[in-house]
């Protein structure tokens, strides 16, 4: 039959994900790490592949992954899950927490994955917007979840495009106030220096996110975990893939987390590299740089649509969200190297230069 019935009518307003990833000399558009493995540890990874069966199925968890991680945040085995990026463990918590009759609580602008794993797994979404400065309506988030009727909420922190963390005292209070499952999205956490981790033995209902894709250079491998109660990760094991983790994945992060010491010299950098770029901005009288506590800075520059276009042409792709609902006139620069970030303010600073002499 030359015919086919329509996928689920849930589905059909959706607009699959774009990460705009576009040819490009200079890539600072996708908060990457701009610096790959270091060398020793990928001779490391290469001798420990060399052994690896490719015939044989993966450890279904991870558990050797697992213990690892465990162990450096002081918990049991138990209470740690591997996903296939971050991404897998987002979904996982929609289809846990969410789905027909369930509610999931939003504070846009923020990672636009959050709500779009809402609906396609039919979950209502209450939106309760960030002020003007991007900050969270403390008050107002607060005094939703006092209604009830929330299941679970993701709180980014630092927030992505917007650069800054939660604050500790909102996210307690927020703990205390709800039975809704918590997730605090800490996917930049070795950028900003705060984590939830201390208070996940007194909060049941907090599961905080992690990737290895930022400050760990492996965004090309695709690995996140989250770190929670055992009841809380029992209920994602029965929603996720099998065998979601490939072997791979598992050898190489395994050994990355072994040598995570290693990265520290450039997470440094990069904060120190944002400090300056911030700066840089703020000097620009057509910019407004937001402050962040990630490796990227959100910036408001009036006709960004033409500036991204701009920088474009000169070979540097940042990330354009002027179209983005809150985000109007909103770019996203990725804190690159030294030598990119250079780049990218005379880049910046030509195309200001040029939009005012015509």
């Amino acid at each position: 039959m030359n015919n086919v019935r329509p996928s689920c009518e849930r589905i059909a307003p959706l607009v699959p994900y774009d990460p705009k990833y576009l040819p490009a000399e200079a890539y600072l558009s996708a908060n990457e790490n701009p610096q790959d493995v270091p060398e020793e540890v990928r001779r490391e990874i290469n001798r420990r592949l060399k052994a690896m069966s490719f015939n044989r199925y993966p450890d279904p968890l991870a558990n050797g992954l697992r213990d690892r991680i465990a162990e450096a945040n002081g918990l049991e085995r138990e209470c740690v899950l591997l996903g296939n990026g971050g991404d897998e463990l987002l979904f996982n918590i929609a289809l846990a927490w969410g789905g027909p009759g369930r509610t999931f609580l939003n504070l846009p602008p923020t990672f636009s994955v959050y709500e779009q794993n809402a609906r396609l797994t039919g979950t209502e979404i209450v939106n309760i917007p960030r002020r003007d400065d991007y900050s969270i309506d403390e008050e107002a988030v607060l005094a939703r979840v006092a209604e009830g009727g929330i299941d679970y909420l993701i709180v980014a922190s630092p927030n992505n495009p917007t650069g800054k963390l939660a604050s500790e005292e909102f996210l307690l209070a927020l703990l205390d106030a709800t039975d809704a499952l918590v997730m605090v999205d800490e996917a930049y956490f070795e950028f900003s220096r705060m984590t939830m981790r201390p208070y996940l033995a007194r909060h049941k209902n907090l599961v905080i996110l992690r990737t290895f894709s930022k400050a760990f250079s492996l965004a090309g491998v695709r690995l996140g975990y989250i770190l929670g109660d055992p009841a809380i990760v029992t209920e994602f094991i029965k929603v996720r893939q099998p065998y979601s983790v490939d072997a791979v994945s598992q050898i190489i992060a395994e050994t990355v987390y072994e040598n995570r010491a290693s990265f520290e010299r450039g997470i440094v950098s990069i904060i120190e590299e944002r400090a300056r770029l911030i700066e840089q901005l703020r000097k620009l009288p057509e910019v407004k740089a937001y402050p962040s506590d990630a490796n990227y800075i959100l910036f408001r520059a009036e006709g960004a649509g033409e500036v991204w276009r701009a920088l474009y042409d000169r070979g540097i792709l940042v990330r354009d969200f002027s179209a983005a609902e809150h985000l109007a006139d909103c770019l996203r620069v990725t804190v690159g190297s030294p030598e990119e970030n250079e780049r990218f303010l005379t880049a910046l600073k030509e195309v200001l230069i040029e939009r005012r002499k015509a």
